[in-house]
């Protein structure tokens, strides 16, 4: 318990310190800044392996399924990349609601940083739900390999079209304008404003609201997902929590870069194929943890590698169009 408790304090400490002192004055996010951040928060990550390793060396936290230190370690990590990596379909919905609501840039860390106080708790709760299935009910397993599998041939085979998502048209924005009124007027960084002696939304509050909603939409695959490699509570839930403080400064980092990393969309089907099989197949067959972590950075790496080639290779054919033309 001594453990948790320390542990989420720490995670608070982190995102006053990020919106009380490094983010305390609004601004525009550069690719630059964005990718320091990007590159401190993984580098934590990985380094609070190394924590995982000692707390479970010392028996300092509660270990149900008697991993040794170094699995711990190993599957915290490929639990961390596994949620890295489907947090990207969670920036590009993102990028969508910005740009629908036309959030300032200056204005969209706020959102992001309320944003994740929420999906900490929400993803908290649902982490708890999901171990204690798994536990209480060993077919449930079956049950979360089945969905991620339909998750991913859902992706594979859904055209583009038919993904596009509007905000301003979803049960989520016509159900909160039920209950609240919104104003479209931006009043700095404030979520309401007074109105004719009414509180009022502004368009920031709307947004922040739907990237809640959504956040716990897409947890839907991502806890499943995890639960795969392993349902020791404190490994999934550190995992996840250390994915989604890193998630602001990724989008910040990827957002304008998206299209770059088309093809990573069949690296994350190719995870959630794998999981998913694996949680069918778990009485059957079992995969040592190295062998999960490695063909989760195979795929990501893979994926990243085909994204910049053939984007590099579309952008030099239309120099040469444009050249002769």
């Amino acid at each position: 318990m001594i453990v948790w408790i320390c542990f989420l304090i720490a995670i608070l400490l982190f995102l006053a310190l990020d919106l009380g002192v490094f983010n305390k004055t609004p601004h525009i996010i550069s690719t630059k800044e964005a990718s320091k951040w990007t590159a401190i928060w993984v580098s934590i990550s990985f380094l609070f392996s190394g924590v995982i390793y000692w707390l479970y060396s010392n028996n300092y936290v509660a270990n149900p399924d008697e991993l040794k230190p170094a699995v711990a370690s190993m599957k915290f990590i490929t639990g961390y990349l596994i949620e890295l990596s489907l947090s990207v379909d969670n920036i590009f919905v993102i990028a969508i609601i910005f740009n629908s609501f036309r959030i300032p840039k200056k204005y969209q860390h706020r959102v992001l940083f309320w944003g994740i106080l929420g999906a900490i708790v929400f993803r908290g709760i649902m982490i708890y739900f999901g171990v204690l299935l798994i536990n209480k009910f060993a077919w449930t397993t079956y049950i979360f390999g089945a969905f991620l599998f339909y998750t991913a041939a859902k992706m594979l085979f859904t055209k583009e079209e038919e993904e596009q998502f509007n905000p301003k048209k979803s049960f989520i924005y016509k159900s909160l304008r039920k209950f609240i009124p919104v104003t479209t007027h931006i009043d700095g960084e404030h979520f309401f404003v007074k109105k004719r002696h009414l509180n009022v939304a502004t368009p920031l509050f709307v947004a922040l609201i739907i990237i809640e909603v959504m956040d716990v939409i897409f947890a839907l695959d991502s806890v499943p997902a995890i639960l795969a490699i392993t349902s020791d509570p404190f490994l999934v839930f550190s995992s996840n929590i250390f994915a989604i403080l890193g998630l602001r400064s990724m989008y910040f980092f990827l957002a304008n870069m998206l299209e770059r990393f088309s093809y990573l969309e069949y690296s994350l089907i190719a995870i959630l194929s794998f999981v998913g099989l694996k949680m069918l197949l778990h009485d059957f067959i079992e995969i040592p943890e190295w062998g999960s972590l490695a063909f989760i950075a195979v795929s990501l790496l893979t994926g990243i590698a085909v994204s910049l080639k053939i984007n590099k290779k579309e952008v030099s054919n239309e120099n040469t169009e444009s050249e002769n033309s």
